[in-house]
């Protein structure tokens, strides 16, 4: 090989290692791109006047209260004559205790046509669910919770006897839960509580309530009134929890299926609107004294003693007389309370 093209090769690989260096210098001092973060636009927060919205879905027969409603900033040029506005000098005590006549969705805008007043005609019947009646029973300053028991409140339904028997003690003393989770429409017809000029509420005691119940535990109740008194027990707002859970493990409440919350929220709806008949607790006198009876005074056996026997015959009839001496077949024959017992063949 001549000495030109030793001098050409020398030259290109030189070349070629100068541009190598030169391009990885470039690569290696160069910084990575960053990409500029790009702010969104924050959401128009609407600035115009405040109207009242449903802080939840309110079904037919809501009773509106203090935790239903809010005031809300809503676009002035979206507001209608029908909205609640605050900046209209508007009260909102005046809407306490109405009732939802047609069903308003969350977050939105409650109108004066959803809405029924107290004494208005169809009151009461906006205010039952579907398939529920209206019953009103008598009550006492004792038997009502000394009148802290307003429309919307959840009660149980006490009844209160005397159960005579057939013999000379006294009758037997007995109190029993008969219904459960009943909601009150009214007081001495009034739907609404009534509150002081420092928005306090004023308890007043009254002598009726008015209960929502399904025909059949209307009927109960008509009953209960003519078999006792009838008391009321105020429910607490936590016993939600327990009776889904009862009726859960009972099959009387169906769950949903899959991850849905809007059916876990109906069902939870419908297990605290449910009114609650059977499974009743009571407590006898003997339950709280010594001295009284646990059950009904059975008949004496007529020997001359005066004390009332608990005495249960073959066919289990409490208080029955004891079969005579004879040797031969006995028939025993009740009516009502009283068993007596006749010899299959004897003398008449």
């Amino acid at each position: 090989m001549d000495g030109r093209k030793i001098i050409l090769l020398a030259g290109a690989l030189i070349v070629a290692a100068i541009t190598a260096f030169m391009a990885r210098s470039l690569f290696m001092g160069a910084s990575a791109p960053v990409a500029d973060a790009q702010i969104a636009p924050a959401a128009a927060v609407p600035t115009g006047p405040k109207v009242m919205v449903a802080t939840r879905a309110l079904p037919v027969g809501t009773i509106i209260g203090p935790d239903t409603v809010k005031f809300q900033p809503w676009p002035k040029e979206l507001i209608e004559n029908a909205y609640f506005v605050e900046a209209d000098g508007f009260d909102p005590k005046t809407v306490m205790g109405t009732v939802v006549r047609f069903a308003i969705p969350a977050g939105q805008p409650v109108t004066q046509g959803a809405l029924v007043k107290p004494g208005d005609r169809g009151f009461l019947a906006a205010a039952l669910g579907a398939g529920m009646r209206a019953v009103t029973v008598p009550v006492s300053a004792q038997s009502s919770v000394a009148g802290f028991v307003f429309p919307g409140d959840r009660v149980d339904l006490i009844l209160t006897q005397s159960v005579e028997g057939g013999g000379d003690g006294p009758p037997l003393k007995a109190s029993e839960t008969v219904l459960r989770n009943l909601r009150v429409l009214a007081t001495d017809q009034r739907a609404d509580k009534q509150t002081d000029e420092k928005g306090n509420t004023i308890v007043n005691t009254f002598s009726t309530v008015t209960l929502e119940a399904t025909p059949s535990i209307a009927e109960k109740i008509a009953v209960a009134q003519q078999v006792g008194t009838l008391s009321l027990s105020l429910r607490s707002i936590a016993d939600n929890a327990a009776d889904l859970e009862e009726a859960i493990a009972s099959g009387d409440v169906d769950v949903p299926e899959g991850d849905n919350p809007a059916a876990e929220r109906a069902m939870l709806a419908r297990v605290a609107a449910r009114p609650i008949e059977g499974k009743a607790s009571y407590s006898t006198g003997a339950d709280v004294s010594r001295f009284q009876r646990a059950t009904v005074p059975g008949r004496s056996n007529g020997g001359g003693g005066s004390a009332p026997t608990q005495m249960a015959s073959a066919s289990g009839f409490p208080g029955a007389a004891p079969a005579s001496s004879n040797s031969g077949p006995v028939v025993r024959v009740a009516r009502g309370t009283s068993v007596t017992a006749v010899e299959v063949g004897g003398k008449k």
